[in-house]
């Protein structure tokens, strides 16, 4: 107990002394405070003259309004930091000092020298000029040593995205005299480091070779030199994580991940192996796809029976969004305001599907207040304005925002466009606004072609797909071959009279030198035609078509046969209309890996000219990638009908003609009805009617991929006769009843830097004694 008290005893004695010594402490610190404050106070300093000193360049004036005083202003020791602070930090000085002396301010500076010339030595593989659009220093302006270092990293940068990694840049400063110097990049440029190999892991159902045509990043080649997308660029790789999501994503893979993307430099540092680590998941099909509604006023199965997806589909993210897109279209056509449709998806994983909900609501009341567009320095306004389909005062859509955005980038008009949605003057009003950046819309091209059947060539265009800023599309283009010459002229209107409907106007002369006819051709055509869609994915044209054609005689024909009457006929003109419906679902389709393509057109001819005939054809083509998208499979069908010659010749050159075209294996008029003189020429008639099957299958035949080296095999089967209304006396005419040709080939397909090239190698099964085989083809045409 004792000693608790004398403890108890000593802990105050501390805590009184304690106190105390705080006590004394803030009162040191208030003393000190006060006596501080009152010095800072006691240093304001009023300059009645400010003198500057070492200023060769700029003026005192100038540096007076940098420096933010005046002679007879009153600053604290504060403020006149402030001053060397702000001079330092304009650039243009190496140094400053400020020195109050008295009543005077004396501003010394060191200036900074001026640029006098920026050079580049050693660069080879760049030019001067594109470098000095990565270089920010100027000529005649200040040198800022940190400004030069920014541009040095930039123009390593430069180098490093065309995979000249070792690339290194030294500057040079010379100096001159009144205080100017030269700038002098001097750069070591190495040499490029490409990606050797582009691989995979953890990818089961597509191989590496079909994922490696899905990237943007190429693997090296055998033309690397023309080629850079093979070189390591980092914003390239990230571009490719996400096209390998959309890829997998489009066919039900909704779980994948890109793991990891490595990039490792080989040894000798002389190229990269590229890594992706992918994790694929179960592929998912669509379950049950059903429509819910909030609204009394909407017929639920009105827009249940709009839904086009059906169970058991492979899911895709774009199939949802078209559906979404179709509900609200049919919404706006009801009147229903402010529809929104928000999908509600359920996932099963036991039997691998996704049920999706489509549940209609009210969006919040809001409209457009305006659109706004800026940075369109030649495009005119109404032509962005085109692409959307609300207008002012119209309720707000953020959907139709966003497809009238990708429109806009549709175009190809400009090199970015961006469309953004604010609130405009009242919450319950938007303001859309389009900044775009204009890109060269106009291309002339010099091309090379080669054509066993035409031979070598001259391919000569002249293309303006935004003319005036209007939108509109003008051509000009000039070919000529050994055995053929045309010159055309084209033009399309987008938006004819502001609508969705395109007009073209086309005008085109050709000559031919036939070698497998004994007679040249000149034709003049000029068609007009309006073009507008009639379904999602299904387009109508119609047209009016004016033709002039003459047989021309080159070699002595025999009196009385076929040919010489129908040369003899001379020049005769087709006055006719038409239409051409088209049906697309090769792109956008339920199926990304499978699509087809249905065209069926009418050509009625007699409104004036020399002859009335109805010209029919059609065509369906169908494409499939098979075994894990690495075989194309292609089958097409097509046909025609000639017939009601009233009036007029029913000619060579107006009736069908099958060549390589539709039927591989044979020369250009190579089957059909012939006219056989006597001394054992033969003259090609062509044919009322035709036929023709095409069945193709392109496949990788295992060559390092790098080549662009693919194969394919292909089956042909097709006919052509009939000519009914033609004078055949005189003549020796085989082969009107016609017969099938049935063909079998081989075909080289070769991505080479300048162009596409193959090569068919053919055998016919079955022909005709009278046919005109052809047993090899190669076909090549580039622009440069």
């Amino acid at each position: 107990m004792e000693l608790g008290i004398k403890g108890a005893c000593s802990l105050a004695l501390l805590c009184q002394r304690g106190a105390l010594r705080a006590l004394q402490i803030i009162a040191l610190v208030s003393v000190a405070w006060t006596a501080l404050a009152a010095s800072v106070e006691a240093q304001n300093f009023t300059f009645n003259r400010i003198l500057i000193e070492g200023n060769e360049r700029i003026g005192d004036s100038a540096i007076l309004n940098q420096a933010g005083i005046a002679a007879g202003q009153t600053l604290t020791a504060g403020q006149v930091n402030d001053v060397s602070r702000r001079l330092q930090n304009s650039g243009l000085y190496e140094s400053v000092s400020v020195n109050p002396q008295g009543s005077t301010l004396v501003i010394a500076v060191v200036e900074l020298p001026t640029i006098n010339r920026i050079s580049f030595e050693g660069n080879r593989r760049v030019d001067d000029d594109a470098l000095a659009q990565i270089v920010q220093s100027q000529e005649r302006q200040a040198f800022d040593p940190a400004q030069v270092e920014r541009d040095v990293s930039n123009l390593a940068d430069a180098y490093v995205e065309q995979g000249r990694i070792a690339a290194r840049v030294t500057p040079r400063v010379i100096r001159r005299e009144d205080n100017r110097v030269d700038l002098v990049f001097e750069i070591f440029e190495g040499n490029v480091v490409e990606i050797e190999r582009l691989s995979f892991v953890g990818n089961r159902a597509f191989s590496d070779r079909r994922l490696r045509r899905v990237l943007q990043t190429k693997q090296a080649g055998l033309f690397r030199l023309l080629v850079r997308s093979d070189t390591l660029v980092e914003d390239r790789i990230e571009f490719d994580k996400q096209v390998l999501q959309d890829f997998y994503f489009s066919r039900g893979y909704v779980d994948f991940r890109t793991l990891t993307a490595n990039a490792e430099l080989a040894e000798e540092r002389d190229g990269f192996f590229l890594l992706f680590n992918v994790q694929e998941g179960q592929q998912f099909k669509f379950g049950e796809i059903t429509v819910s509604s909030d609204l009394p006023e909407v017929d639920v199965e009105g827009y249940q029976d709009a839904i086009k997806v059906r169970p058991g589909v492979v899911y895709s993210p774009t199939l949802v969004d078209n559906e979404i897109s179709r509900l609200e279209r049919l919404g706006q056509r009801d009147a229903v305001d402010f529809l929104r449709v928000e999908p509600r998806v359920t996932r099963n994983d036991r039997d691998l599907t996704l049920d999706v909900e489509l549940v209609l609501s009210r969006g919040p009341r809001v409209f457009v207040e305006r659109i706004d567009i800026e940075g369109n320095t030649t495009t005119l306004d109404r032509v962005v304005r085109q692409q959307f389909r609300i207008a002012e005062g119209d309720p707000f859509n953020p959907r139709e925002i966003r497809d009238s955005a990708e429109r806009i980038r549709a175009l190809n008009f400009f090199g970015n466009a961006d469309v953004n949605a604010r609130e405009g003057s009242r919450p319950d009003q938007v303001v859309i606004d389009v900044d775009v950046e204009e890109a060269p819309t106009g291309s002339l091209s010099f091309g090379g072609a080669f054509s066993a059947n035409d031979g070598f060539g001259l391919v000569v265009s002249f293309t303006e797909r935004n003319f005036l800023g209007r939108g509109q599309t003008l051509g000009f283009n000039f070919s000529t071959a050994e055995e053929a010459r045309r010159l055309g002229v084209n033009f399309i209107e987008p938006a004819f009279l502001g609508r969705n409907v395109a007009l073209g106007l086309n005008l085109q002369y050709s000559e031919s030198d036939s070698t497998f006819a004994n007679y040249d051709t000149e034709s003049l055509v000029f068609s007009p035609s309006l073009t507008f869609p009639v379904s999602e994915r299904g387009r109508l044209s119609v047209r009016y078509s004016y033709s002039d054609i003459e047989m021309l005689q080159r070699d002595p024909v025999a009196n009385g046969t076929v040919v010489q009457r129908e040369i003899d006929v001379g020049n005769q003109a087709a006055s006719s209309i038409g239409y051409t419906y088209t049906y697309d679902s090769r792109t956008g389709g339920l199926d990304p890996d499978a699509g087809y393509l249905f065209e069926f057109g009418q050509d009625f001819a007699g409104l004036g000219g020399d002859a009335t005939y109805i010209r029919t054809t059609g065509r369906v083509v169908g494409q499939r990638l098979a075994f894990n998208n690495d075989v194309t499979l292609r089958a097409t069908l097509e046909g025609g009908i000639l017939s009601s010659f009233n009036s007029g010749t029913n000619r060579t050159v107006d009736r069908f003609s099958v060549g390589p075209n539709i039927l591989r294996g044979f020369e250009p008029g190579g089957i059909g009805p012939r006219d056989l003189d006597t001394s054992g020429d033969s003259d090609p008639l062509g044919g009322n009617l035709y036929l023709a099957a095409r069945f193709e299958a392109e496949f990788p035949l295992g060559l390092p991929e790098e080549l662009g080296v693919r194969g394919g095999l292909f089956y042909d089967v097709g006919n052509l006769w009939d000519l009914d209304g033609v004078d055949l006396s005189g003549g020796n005419v085989v082969g009107e009843g016609g017969s099938f040709r049935h063909v079998i080939g081989f075909s080289i397909f070769w991505d080479t830097a300048v162009g596409p090239l193959r090569l068919n190698f053919t055998n016919a099964l079955v022909k005709e004694d009278f046919d005109e085989e052809q047993t090899f083809d190669l076909t090549i045409s580039t622009t440069f």
